[in-house]
C-alpha cells in the first residue's frame, strides 16, 4: 500500500502552505486583514500536520506532527521590512505574488487531500476519511481566501 507515501508527501505540501501563510502575515504586517486572517489559516495547517502525522502512524510514516515557523531574527526582518514598505506599489506587487503562491501552494493541498480521500474510501479507512473530508473543507476555505484576496487586489496594484 502507498498511502503512507501519499500522506507523507501531503505532510511536506501541507508544511509547505503552513509556512507560507506564515510569511504572508508577517511580510504585510501593516495589513492587518492578511496579518490576521494568515495567521488563522496558518493554524488551521498546523493542525492539519498533527492529524497527518496521526493517520500517518498506521502506515508506517513517523512524520513530525509540529510545524516549525520562523526563528525570531528572520520574523523582525521581515516584520522592520513589512513597516518599512508600507502601501508603496512595490509592496502591492509582492503581495499578489504572495497570495499567489499561497492559492497555488492551498490548490495543490487541497488536489492532495482529495487523493488521500480517494485512497482511504479504497480500503475502506473510515477515520482518514473522516480527517481527509474536514481537513479538505478548511483548504478549500484557504485557497477561497487567496483567490478572493487576489480578485480584490490584482485591479489596483496592477494599473495603479
Amino acid at each position: 500500500m502507498k498511502i503512507g507515501l501519499a500522506l507523507r508527501e501531503l505532510h511536506r505540501s501541507e508544511a509547505d502552505l503552513h509556512h507560507e501563510l506564515l510569511q504572508i502575515a508577517d511580510r504585510h504586517r501593516v495589513d492587518h486583514e492578511i496579518y490576521h486572517v494568515a495567521q488563522d489559516l496558518a493554524a488551521w495547517s498546523r493542525d492539519h500536520l498533527r492529524r497527518i502525522a496521526e493517520q500517518a502512524e498506521r502506515y508506517g510514516e513517523h512524520l513530525d506532527p509540529d510545524a516549525r515557523g520562523e526563528n525570531g531574527l528572520v520574523a523582525r526582518l521581515w516584520d522592520k521590512s513589512s513597516e518599512l514598505m508600507g502601501r508603496s506599489s512595490e509592496a502591492e506587487l509582492l503581495m499578489l505574488r504572495d497570495l499567489r503562491g499561497v492559492y497555488l501552494k492551498a490548490s495543490g493541498v487541497f488536489v492532495d487531500w482529495e487523493l488521500i480521500a480517494q485512497a482511504a474510501q479504497g480500503v475502506r479507512d473510515t477515520e482518514l476519511v473522516d480527517v481527509a473530508q474536514s481537513c479538505m473543507g478548511e483548504t478549500q476555505r484557504q485557497t477561497a481566501w487567496a483567490n478572493g484576496k487576489l480578485k480584490e487586489s490584482a485591479t489596483q496594484a496592477l494599473v495603479s
